[in-house]
């Protein structure tokens, strides 16, 4: 299968009263040339935005309806096109409305829908208020879950990736477990879980990375990873034996290390990913590296999912147009694209 040359990545433009209908037409403008962007959004709502934004922004409203009829249409780098999930109320920077809930969901579903009928490559989400969604009166935890629940995933595992600066490590940083309280960690950390998402991380650093023969670094979950158990046992019981496993099954992990010595260019140089053990163990160390241009990416699912390392910044959206950084959306398309890319290739 030969790589396009421009593949195509539906940009769900996120929470319409946030950062997020900017940042996607800016990032999408910005890289035209790479990438063919798709924004999936209110397209009157993205027209304005886009025309207060640079008015030499071009962008192509197309029905959902033409879409399921005829696929997408072709267009150059010139025009961006948008798929229209028209919203149900008036949009004001920085307020939320539950009227829009649903309308924000549908933009997933139809990224989700695309992928599966071959009209988009990957998938590029900005961000969203978990909020607006529930109090449109839908169960809704985040675009990870949601995103397992639809693509009938089992597991997923969570990723942040970015690039320090120049001459620095690439870090990637996986999580064990994610959003949950830290008295809740332990208990969640057994070895079925950890097997599940070490194969997870191997797996898809081979496939969508085109890493053959990935390093993975582990941390313990303790202070200095249990200090032989005088700390804890849980690296003794429970991390050792699924590194151990994961090693007979030829996955190359290695640990545990203690978190707060790992993080250090002379251990990360040669690895190509960190799993860390819950949420604020890891991900401290990466968004102060890389805020701003860090990626959030989705590993397990059946396709590629990759997003921002931030919120929706209301605040800045009450602002005006101006106030966000799209660096980390424009990483987010550029880390999408090299995924396309060594998928189809490996």
């Amino acid at each position: 299968m030969t790589v396009p040359a421009r593949p195509t990545l539906a940009v769900t433009v996120g929470e319409p009263a946030g950062i997020g209908p900017e940042i996607a037409i800016r990032a999408a403008w910005a890289l035209r040339e790479q990438a063919r962007c798709v924004l999936v959004g209110d397209a009157a709502f993205l027209s304005l935005t886009a025309g207060l934004i640079d008015p030499a922004i071009r962008l192509s409203a197309i029905s959902t309806l033409a879409l399921r009829h005829s696929g997408l249409p072709q267009f150059g780098p010139q025009t961006i096109p948008v798929v229209d999930v028209p919203l149900a109320a008036h949009v004001v920077p920085g307020q939320l409305d539950a009227n829009n809930g649903r309308a924000v969901l549908a933009t997933l579903d139809l990224a989700v829908e695309g992928v599966g009928a071959g009209w988009f490559d990957a998938i590029v989400t900005a961000p969203l208020q978990k909020s607006t969604i529930n109090d449109a009166g839908i169960a809704f935890s985040g675009h990870t879950e949601y995103l397992a629940e639809k693509t009938h995933t089992p597991k997923v595992v969570m990723m942040l990736a970015g690039s320090p600066g120049q001459d620095q490590p690439y870090l990637r940083v996986a999580l064990a477990t994610t959003h949950l309280p830290l008295k809740d960690v332990p208990a969640a950390l057994t070895r079925e879980t950890l097997d599940q998402v070490l194969d997870i991380l191997h797996a898809d650093l081979r496939g969508k990375f085109g890493l053959d023969a990935p390093r993975i670094l582990v941390t313990g979950l303790n202070p200095h990873a249990g200090e032989n158990g005088y700390l804890g046992r849980e690296e003794i019981d429970v991390i050792e034996p699924a590194l151990a496993a994961a090693q007979g099954r030829g996955i190359d992990a290695r640990g545990p290390y203690p978190a707060d010595t790992l993080f250090q260019p002379k251990y990360l140089q040669d690895a190509d990913a960190v799993l860390a053990m819950y949420h604020d163990q890891g991900l401290p160390v990466l968004k102060h590296a890389t805020f701003g241009r860090g990626v959030n990416i989705t590993l397990g699912l059946p396709l590629i999912r990759t997003s921002v390392d931030h919120g929706t910044a209301l605040d800045l959206a009450a602002q005006g147009l101006g106030q966000a950084d799209c660096g980390s959306m424009e990483e987010a398309i550029r880390v999408a694209l090299s995924m396309v890319r060594a998928t189809v290739q490996h």
